[in-house]
């Protein structure tokens, strides 16, 4: 009896990524960060695990990860603090859980599921969600822990420019960090996600970020918005997504791919593709997506020159990538 397929993505930010930004040494790294965080997830669905819990562990391992802006890796607010969301859904039922601006809990997208599991909200804010996590005995961390040297750098070559973050996209950046880049150095976007499918035919959607950097008024992106950045619904998708995210809430991109399948009968290809090239573009909105189905297909769709990503293909072997043209293949 053949077993029901199993399916697994993830990405680590989009943008302007183009091959000679990073160093051999640097992009080896960062292959490897993927390879370490996308083998977590598929441990769980070979075992029989969710798809849920595959997620999860997906994205704790880039928000452990200080190669990443999203935990570890947060870039820095104009204060000098760290604000972090996450969002996490089940495929099965839409149950979902989100957090925005949040300061002390350790991994962010195990926030977010408390949120979901423990409480009667969807999505908790700032100083409320730092209060209920602890009450969750989510492990916490001062706020100074997220700090690494080179968001530190990052944040103040950001500030001696004068400007303040632009939403603009903007240029490129050379680590896997902030991602979609604009003419203006320094106001950088980033994201880590992923999205899977487990042998129970469910799918899930997790995402994580830290923002951009310098930014300020408690502004909040897509990442926790349910619909926008994270969507999962086992009647078309689980959806993860990166880039600017005042233009992934604009076009709800990861409901309107959900909706072109579910209701315009478009394939998981064509409904990430005509969002992410036709919808976003459109409005001068830069990223992509990961996404997965039910029926074990997977897509990662983007329109910049680059994204952080892995993916097990249908032969069953892992493959991670770095730029548009890339594809390095594991045993």
């Amino acid at each position: 009896m053949n077993q029901a397929p199993i399916a697994i993505a993830i990405h680590g930010g989009a943008g302007v990524l183009t091959p000679g930004l990073l160093t051999p040494q640097d992009e080896d790294a960062i292959h490897e960060a993927l390879r370490q965080s996308i083998d977590a997830g598929y441990r769980v669905l070979a075992a029989g695990g969710t798809s849920l819990d595959a997620v999860e562990s997906c994205v704790v391992a880039l928000e452990e990860c200080p190669w990443f802006n999203a935990g570890k890796g947060a870039v820095f607010t104009e204060d000098g603090t760290h604000e972090m969301d996450a969002a996490i859904m089940n495929g099965a039922d839409r149950s979902a859980g989100a957090i925005a601006g949040a300061h002390y809990v350790r991994n962010p997208i195990r926030g977010a599921r408390s949120v979901m599991e423990h409480s009667d909200h969807v999505m908790l804010a700032g100083a409320g969600a730092d209060h209920f996590l602890r009450t969750q005995n989510q492990p916490q961390v001062a706020n100074d822990w997220f700090d690494t040297e080179l968001r530190r750098r990052q944040w103040q070559d950001n500030r001696s420019s004068q400007e303040a973050p632009s939403l603009e996209p903007n240029r490129a950046n050379h680590h896997a960090e902030e991602t979609v880049a604009s003419d203006k150095p320094g106001h950088k976007f980033g994201t880590v996600g992923a999205v899977a499918l487990d042998r129970h035919g469910h799918v899930s959607a997790a995402t994580s970020t830290g923002g951009i950097t310098n930014k300020r008024y408690s502004r909040i992106g897509d990442t926790p918005i349910i619909g926008a950045g994270t969507w999962a619904d086992d009647r078309s998708a689980a959806i993860s997504a990166t880039g600017h995210g005042e233009y992934f809430i604009r076009c709800v991109v990861g409901h309107d791919i959900a909706a072109r399948m579910r209701f315009g009968g478009r394939s998981l290809y064509d409904a990430c593709d005509e969002v992410v090239h036709q919808e976003l573009k459109t409005l001068g909105g830069q990223g992509g997506v990961i996404a997965v189905s039910p029926d074990g297909k997977t897509w990662l769709s983007f329109n910049t020159p680059g994204m952080y990503r892995a993916w097990r293909g249908d032969d069953g072997r892992l493959h991670t990538a770095i730029y548009a043209k890339d594809d390095r293949v594991h045993s």
